[in-house]
């Protein structure tokens, strides 16, 4: 925020309670943060904006206008704070025992760094932040914690509270450095005491606002934060562009480069970057529904936005954020990033690429896949332990090898958990792939009924802790089966045969294909007459699911085949009318509430909403009846959610990861503990959490990562050994969807798309759509080339071949 400060007035760009807001405007857009502010002699125009791109910077950009009829002086105050605060998952651990919130913890942690704050060029400020060190006590403290975590906390820590490797720690002890600095030009004085520039009178009205900046730097070692000034002097309607950089980086040298990087391009660069964020996207324009692609271009800039560096990892990640990350402090569990980057299969091979070699360097040599990572590369102690992480990271990589033809990535060889040693394997991707395909196979393996086992948990973290009496789980961990696995293994495992013929392991791909072939029968046994059970938990427990609807496993059947001709109507006639018609905004994940289930009523999995989920249905709806699955879509954007919640604040510009239902007392709205529903679990893990999702209700990523996928699903793309299948079920005459990989263009004169690999090569395109939609056209246009068109089971189909800098572009006229 900043400060333009007159001889007459001061106009202030922080929005605070007393703010005129017919005088204050605020914009959020693609990238950046404006807000407009004016009095009567001058305008102020401040944007600040991260650069399209990975540099670790925001840039201030402060337009001042002089409104007034005379010429005028006036000063700039930018203010930026240094305070460290780690997502610390230590704290975490910290606030379980103590009962006290992490934010307490972790605020406690930052007052162990002192500031050592120099001047640079007389243009800004560097701060470098030196930490102090715990006291013996403090040391003390923490060990017998540790040990309190993996012996008698070991049911809700998992016994797992350690750094296995000296490059993997808790907490960063040893943060980059921090600046502020003036792109345009030397300073006329600087500060490193907000306390004294602010004093009682807060950011509002800081006390300090008509005195100079003393120009010292003093003893800033509990310094928490830098001001920086420019002076101004403006003729009658005369307007000047000031910039400033905030950032980090962990040497002088770095910071000095980038800044003159900025320095050099500062007058465009906003321009610029604005500009990039509409290339690399998912992309539908429909004529008469313009509002869809916005959203998807909203949804992308989130997304994109998203990624972050991991310095132990060597990659980048999308973690989910939200509680999770920026409360808890872990990120995880390892199955959502890996549905974060779906839709940057279609977009950027690279970063996808990046999120998958992520995850393979998580993976122990036993092939399992740990819940999550916190601080630098450890672990995360959890008592979770999935039994569907394998099958995420095998969907995913099988879809991307064969989308983009990527043969080489399967070749690359990656180190596995825990990365740094002399003792660390290394395997080719392909070969680790196949390690998890066989500890999903063997090590958690099928039950009584044929279905994949359960373990303490699928996707659904709740379906045993909290369900189930605390001394009855490791039986259920057991013997318990889990329909939701098994229905996904079927689709899963079919990508991952056809990435196995594609590579000419024809071995394993029958191998591969055989299991999935007997998942398909025992979920095909598990029909309930309405719709198929959720899980077997054991002998004493039995089924769930028989007598009430859960959402997970019923889109992953249709999606597997293992529903009938005639169970499918009955199905869908289920899903819509127990989960779907009851809800605004996206389909409930059960269809009543459990009242045995330690979540609120009408909360989370206790027949909440979830994005995830509903981004599965959206695939199978996609598959089999393309109205419902577009109406699905839409209810679960976030125009949807505004409309019908628009006094809730978040699920308008981002959400959680989990809205409550109708049946809540707070639709719309989002976790939290109700003092009158108390926790009714005896199990200690499902009264864990000391935060509520209403703490930090936004900037989780499955919102935002769905939608984009979900275009995917609905224009009915499929890939195969060969190539790729396009059948579009978007119920519309006119549309274009546009990515780099492919694209499908429908308009009333003709159809046309691409198909654009990164490795080049001969593959076969099949196009299936409505008959009459085929009648209208005679011939087909294959990279400049026609032929007539030949109809084979109510499709298409042609070879075409990518070649350097050129796409296989086909055109139906």
């Amino acid at each position: 925020m900043g400060y333009l400060i007159s001889e007459e007035h001061v106009l202030s760009t922080y929005y605070g309670e007393d703010v005129d807001s017919r005088n204050f405007e605020r914009v959020f857009g693609i990238g950046y943060y404006q807000k407009k502010v004016s009095n009567a002699d001058f305008k102020v125009d401040q944007i600040i904006y991260a650069p399209y791109g990975d540099d670790p910077l925001l840039i201030s950009q402060v337009t001042i206008t002089n409104t007034s009829s005379e010429e005028k002086k006036a000063r700039w105050i930018e203010y930026w704070g240094t305070q460290i605060y780690e997502f610390s998952f230590k704290a975490y651990i910290q606030s379980s025992f103590s009962k006290k919130h992490p934010n307490f913890h972790r605020r406690k942690f930052a007052d162990k760094f002192t500031k050592q704050i120099t001047l640079h060029k007389n243009q800004g400020l560097f701060t470098n932040h030196v930490f102090s060190g715990f006291s013996k006590k403090e040391i003390k403290a923490w060990n017998t914690l540790k040990f309190l975590a993996n012996t008698l906390g070991k049911k809700i820590t998992g016994g797992n509270v350690k750094e296995v490797v000296p490059e993997a720690h808790f907490d960063d002890e040893r943060p980059p450095i921090t600046y502020l600095i003036s792109l345009t030009g030397e300073i006329s004085a600087y500060s490193t005491d907000p306390t004294k520039f602010f004093g009682d009178g807060k950011p509002e009205h800081p006390e300090g606002i008509f005195y100079p900046l003393n120009s010292t730097l003093g003893d800033a070692s509990s310094s928490k934060g830098m001001l920086l000034e420019k002076k101004l002097v403006l003729k009658p309607g005369e307007e000047k562009t000031i910039q400033f950089a905030y950032g980090y980086g962990y040497s002088n040298e770095e910071i000095e480069k980038l800044i003159a990087k900025y320095q050099q391009s500062h007058e465009n660069t906003f321009k610029e970057s604005c500009e990039q964020w509409k290339h690399e996207r998912v992309q539908l324009s429909i004529p008469d529904e313009s509002w869809v692609d916005r959203e998807l271009m909203w949804h992308n800039y989130y997304l994109r936005g998203n990624f972050t560096y991991d310095s132990f990892f060597k990659e980048h990640i999308l973690s989910q954020g939200h509680v999770y990350q920026y409360l808890i402090g872990f990120q995880g569990a390892s199955r959502d990033p890996l549905q974060h980057v779906l839709p940057f299969i279609f977009t950027n091979p690279k970063y996808t690429k990046e999120v998958l070699r992520y995850t393979f360097k998580t993976i122990f040599p036993t092939g399992e896949i740990p819940y999550g990572i916190v601080g630098s590369g450890v672990i995360m102690p959890s008592p979770f332990i999935p039994s569907d992480l394998e099958l995420w990271l095998i969907w995913v990589t099988s879809e991307y090898v064969l989308a983009n033809r990527d043969l080489e990535f399967l070749e690359e060889v990656v180190p596995l958990y825990p990365v740094y040693g002399k003792k660390v394997k290394h395997h080719e991707v392909k070969d680790v792939l196949a390690l998890c395909y066989k500890h999903f196979v063997y090590e958690s393996g099928t039950g009584k009924h044929g279905l994949q086992r359960i373990s303490n948990g699928d996707w659904n973290d709740m379906v045993v802790h909290g369900y189930v009496h605390k001394k009855k789980v490791k039986d259920v961990q057991k013997h318990g089966e889990s329909v939701l696995n098994a229905a996904m293994a079927i689709y899963t495992l079919h990508n991952y045969k056809e990435m196995l013929l594609f590579i000419g392991d024809l071995n394993l791909a029958e191998e591969v294909g055989t299991y999935a072939d007997k998942q398909r029968e025992a979920v095909s046994r598990q029909w309930a007459g309405k719709w198929f059970k959720r899980a077997w938990l054991s002998e004493e427990y039995g089924w769930i699911g028989e007598k009430k609807l859960w959402l997970e496993p019923q889109s992953w059947a249709i999606l597997g085949n293992a529903v009938s001709e005639t169970q499918l109507p009955i199905l869908l006639e289920s899903i819509n009318k127990e989960v779907r018609s009851p809800s605004k905004i996206g389909a409930m994940v059960c269809n009543e509430i459990d009242k045995k289930k330690a979540e609120s009523h009408g909360s989370g999995t206790n027949a909440g909403i979830w994005p995830s989920i509903n981004g599965t249905l959206i695939m199978a709806l996609s598959k089999v009846n393309g109205e419902f699955a577009w109406d699905e879509w839409k209810k679960n954007t976030l125009a949807m959610h505004a409309e019908s919640y628009p006094e809730i604040w978040y699920g308008i510009w981002s959400g959680p990861d989990t809205y409550n239902s109708e049946l809540s007392k707070t639709p719309g709205g989002t976790g939290f503990v109700d003092p009158d529903e108390p926790n009714k679990s005896e199990d200690a893990v499902s009264q864990l959490t000391p935060v509520n999702w209403t703490d930090f209700p936004v900037m989780n990523m499955h919102p935002h990562a769905w939608p984009l996928y979900n275009i995917t699903s609905l224009m009915g793309i499929r890939f195969s050994k060969e190539g790729v299948i396009l059948s579009p079920k978007i119920p519309k005459t006119e549309f274009m969807f546009n990515t780099p990989l492919i694209g499908f263009i429908q308009t009333k004169s003709e159809i046309s798309g691409w198909y654009n690999p990164c490795n080049l090569g001969k593959w076969r395109i099949e196009i299936q759509l409505n008959p009459e939609l085929f009648s209208r056209y005679s011939h087909i246009e294959i990279n400049g080339k026609s032929e007539p068109i030949s109809l084979k089971e109510g499709g298409i189909e042609f070879w075409g071949e990518s070649i350097e800098n050129t796409s296989i572009k086909w055109r139906l006229f």
